[in-house]
């Protein structure tokens, strides 16, 4: 089928460079990537699992800094046992 419809479209200079690499790279037109970008594009969809991977980081995110906390813990708790021997040995050396 024949385009017959005009779209116009305004975007910055270095946007229009980068849509026309990227259409030329594709082995597209300009007009037929613009087209194509725009079918394939869904707003609900891409909403969904933009917050499905924020989700998802967030938990990674908590899970990782219960870790740290953690070893953070068994090192300052291991730094007080160390001293604790190393004191101990000073006073047998003594």
């Amino acid at each position: 089928m024949a385009a017959t419809e005009r779209v116009p479209v305004l975007m910055t200079v270095a946007e229009k460079k980068r849509i026309v690499a990227r259409a030329k790279k594709a082995g597209l037109t300009t007009a037929e990537y613009m087209r194509r970008a725009a079918e394939g594009f869904s707003p609900s969809k891409d909403e969904a699992a933009l917050v499905a991977m924020i989700e998802e980081m967030n938990r990674v995110t908590a899970n990782t800094e219960k870790a740290i906390d953690a070893t953070l813990k068994f090192v300052a708790d291991s730094n007080k046992r160390i001293a604790r021997l190393e004191a101990r040995a000073k006073r047998k050396v003594a």
